[in-house]
């Protein structure tokens, strides 16, 4: 059994370049969910820590935005760099604090690999734009400004990419950072700040103050001198968050997961969809909010393609995701675990047959884990709980359908819009599904996972609220258009009214 390569370790606070705890001295365990070891402790802070980091970063960020974006770019550069000089110890403490298989740890640390180095190339970008004006001798244009103090709150299914997708645009824009990551995660948060800190980041732009969201994201969201909140987790929490920033005019940015479907039609490669959906649905246990937790597929080839999954499926192994031969790792913990079963029995009870899985793994060496066998229902109605909620974990409903347009409405028919994916060898189809498949990502003969750091992540619907992480769409959740107009005409002129 591979063990793991952390332990004993302390997070608290970072505020003002400093690592300090809090007056409470409170701390709760950070548990290997593979095995139930005890990797070390974390922080829980309390609001004023909160407000210690605000003050911090107002003072670095009255700074920070002075510095030319292409030396703030610098600094994501050497933090791209470090992060590819410790990719695998990077990848080992990720797997033994989340759980997800090595290689998927790997594609993680790489994707903010690729972060680092695309938003330090917007340094020398942050374009706006130069326009005609309405008048003789007047220049107009728009630029992008920092906003000032921006908040992030991060989720543990992927601890390092979604945080440098957050963090990473904000400080190129000129802004500081208060950062809230998952409690049971934190050990992430804390190489990740740690290689700002051995980047130079100067001291205060990045705060990282660790805890539950009860306590901690709860007092980001509400103090005023935060100006944007950029969250990913649940619908619940993040309607919550929502409803407080509005109160206050906060700008806030939701990403809020979803209930993606593969669609497989009667042309389709189904060896090809058959990999597509077994790496969507029970890559990272299912714990993606880009997840396959449906499969639409058309009543010709429904029986093949079960037969096929059914059979690749017994070729997945479960155990630590620390040994190179697992396939599936565990949940992120017992509450998570008993959440998956439930769904599975409400399966059952709506009337849908189970295929495969459904049950807790605690057999021999996965007895301290946390493990579910990956699950497959099939003739399941697009209505049933288990086809319309997230449910998070190695799940997914098999959906018969008669036709391409009936395919197209089950996909729409769900409360979330993040991810939806075809298979078919038909060009017109292929062109008809990106038009009207309502997810703001769309794969074509491929799964529903697989998004690239230089195009938006985001969907529609309950997934968020219009703003996307990743991307150069990233740069407008924590930049303010300014509009700029030079008159040198050397008079009074105004607009629409001395246009001749």
């Amino acid at each position: 059994m591979a063990k793991a390569v952390v332990s004993g370790a302390k997070v608290v606070n970072y505020i003002d370049g400093s690592w300090v705890s809090s007056q409470s001295e409170q701390f709760t365990s950070i548990i290997n969910p593979a095995d139930g070891t005890i990797l070390g402790d974390v922080l829980l802070s309390k609001k004023e820590d909160v407000d210690l980091a605000v003050e911090a970063a107002k003072r670095a960020q009255e700074q920070w935005r002075l510095v030319p974006a292409p030396q703030r770019a610098e600094v994501l550069y050497r933090v791209g760099a470090i992060m590819k000089e410790r990719k695998e110890e990077l990848a080992q403490i990720l797997t033994s604090e989340m759980g997800k298989v090595i290689d998927e740890a790997r594609g993680e640390v790489q994707e903010g690999i690729d972060m680092a180095f695309y938003m330090a190339g917007e340094g020398r970008r942050l374009f706006g734009d130069t326009t005609p004006s309405e008048l003789k001798n007047k220049f107009a244009m728009s630029i992008r400004a920092p906003i000032g103090i921006v908040g992030i709150i991060t989720p543990w299914n992927f601890p390092i990419a979604i945080a440098t997708w957050k963090s990473f645009p904000a400080i190129v824009a000129g802004n500081a950072v208060i950062w809230k990551p998952a409690t049971e995660t934190p050990l992430m948060a804390m190489e990740l700040v740690k290689i700002f800190e051995e980047a130079g980041l100067p001291k205060g732009v990045m705060n990282l103050v660790v805890g539950e969201g009860s306590a901690v994201g709860t007092a980001m969201v509400e103090h005023p001198d935060i100006q944007v909140i950029s969250f990913t987790g649940s619908n619940e929490v993040g309607r919550r968050i929502a409803e407080s920033c509005g109160r206050l005019l906060k700008r806030v940015s939701l990403e809020m997961g979803g209930k993606n479907a593969v669609i497989v039609m009667d042309d389709a490669d189904l060896d090809l969809a058959v990999e597509g959906i077994l790496w969507s649905a029970f890559g990272t246990s299912g714990q993606r909010c880009t997840a396959c937790s449906r499969v639409i597929v058309h009543e010709e080839v429904k029986q093949e393609l079960e037969e096929k999954l059914l059979a690749e499926m017994k070729k997945l192994t479960l155990g630590n995701g620390l040994d190179p031969k697992v396939k599936v790792g565990p949940v992120i913990n017992a509450a998570s675990l008993e959440r998956i079963h439930e769904y599975v029995q409400i399966g059952k009870k709506e009337g849908a047959t189970l295929l495969a899985g459904g049950m807790i793994k605690n057999e021999e060496e996965l007895a301290s884990g946390h493990y579910y066998a990956p699950t497959l229902f099939t003739n399941v109605d697009p209505g049933m709980r288990i086809a319309q909620e997230e449910i998070f974990g190695p799940v997914t409903s098999i959906i018969p359908v008669k036709s391409f347009e009936e395919a197209i409405k089950v996909n729409n028919g769900v409360v979330y819009g993040l991810s939806s994916s075809i298979y078919t060898r038909d060009v017109n189809k292929v062109f008809a599904a990106q038009r009207d498949l309502d997810t703001g990502i769309v794969y074509v003969n491929a799964g529903t996972t697989g998004a690239e750091i230089h195009l938006p992540f985001g969907g529609s619907k309950g997934t968020g609220n219009g703003h996307r992480d990743s991307g150069v769409a990233a740069l407008d959740v924590f930049t303010e258009w300014k509009s700029v107009y030079i008159d040198f005409s050397g008079k009074l002129q105004r607009a629409q009214i001395d246009m001749e």
